[in-house]
């Protein structure tokens, strides 16, 4: 085939078009990925370590990719800078107070910055505001921890073997209640002693509630008949301090309480004439005789029983002598 037939120069046009539809295809996604063609604003946050970090890397907002890493500097022997772009659209969805970490797309992708939602009462992030970052968890710290972890479960699964391999041998209180049937009936009586333990237990606690309902009734038929003869004083007490009654006259009347009074007053001087009287019958010529035989008849009585005691005494006494 010649070069210069029509064939071949259109075979080379339509190549040069499809590599050229290719090339501008490409550099438009590849502009689409790094927001060439999109109005951003720029982010910065300070890592002590990056873990892997690298230009070109995603920025994800929310579970979205929002912008890509532009640049990753070595401020001090401390510090690393990461200088973001963001999409401008999501500038207003960002706070001032969100923070900066780097994870992984996956379990294995690659390492991603993801920024975390702010207070809503936060300011919106300008560009160029440097936010506050979270240090990244690195895999090799990962590893060693679960490499303790390991080492600390198969300490922990030899000694529970160890255990278990005692118990099946009948070795310590364990084994010997799965081994040991004898320790397994001892178990099974002492289970049943208790049970009926609990049986009368239960009688006795019934019986007791009997006694106890019983004892309530009594208490509260008391208790009534207490109220009864409370309310019964009750009206006596009114009725004596109205006046009602001779207990209440002798109380509330002070014309009656005189009277008495003057009435034992007169009993008084009566009974001290009568003894006067008394006094002048003994002394009289008639009487004179009568009061003198009483006197003699006294003094006689008197007499014998004086001579009564002493002999009363040496009849007590006389059985203990020798």
């Amino acid at each position: 085939m010649e070069n210069n037939s029509p064939a071949f120069k259109a075979r080379l046009g339509l190549f040069i078009f499809i590599g050229l539809a290719i090339f501008v295809i490409a550099i438009f996604y590849i502009g689409k990925q790094q927001n060439l063609f999109n109005p951003v604003f720029k982010v910065t946050a300070n890592y002590f370590n990056v873990s892997g970090l690298q230009v070109g890397n995603n920025v994800r907002f929310s579970g979205i990719n929002v912008g890509i890493v532009d640049k990753i500097s070595i401020i001090n022997d401390s510090t690393v800078q990461v200088d973001m772009l963001i999409r401008k659209n999501v500038q207003e969805f960002i706070k001032a107070d969100s923070e900066a970490a780097i994870g992984s797309s996956g379990i294995i992708g690659d390492r991603i910055v993801i920024i975390a939602q702010g207070s809503n009462n936060a300011a919106t992030v300008i560009d160029g505001q440097r936010i506050r970052s979270i240090e990244p968890v690195e895999t090799d710290a990962i590893i060693a921890s679960l490499q303790v972890t390991a080492s600390s479960a198969e300490v922990i699964t030899n000694q529970l073997a160890e255990i278990m391999e005692n118990i099946n041998s009948g070795k310590g209180m364990l084994g010997r209640l799965i081994v040991d049937s004898t320790i397994a009936e001892n178990v099974n009586q002492t289970i049943a002693n208790f049970m009926k333990s609990s049986e009368g237990l239960d009688e006795t606690i019934e019986v007791t509630k009997e006694n106890v309902f019983e004892f309530m009734e009594k208490l509260q038929l008391t208790v009534a008949k207490t109220e009864i003869a409370s309310n019964a004083l009750g009206e006596i007490m009114v009725k004596i301090n109205s006046g009602e009654g001779t207990l209440g006259m002798l109380i509330q009347d002070t014309t009656m309480a005189y009277n008495l009074d003057r009435t034992l007053i007169n009993l008084k001087q009566s009974t001290r004439g009568l003894d006067e009287n008394m006094e002048a019958l003994k002394h009289n010529i008639f009487f004179r005789g009568y009061f003198r035989k009483q006197a003699e008849q006294k003094e006689l009585e008197r007499k014998q029983q004086e001579k009564a005691t002493p002999a009363k005494q040496d009849s007590i006494t006389a059985p203990g002598e020798p």
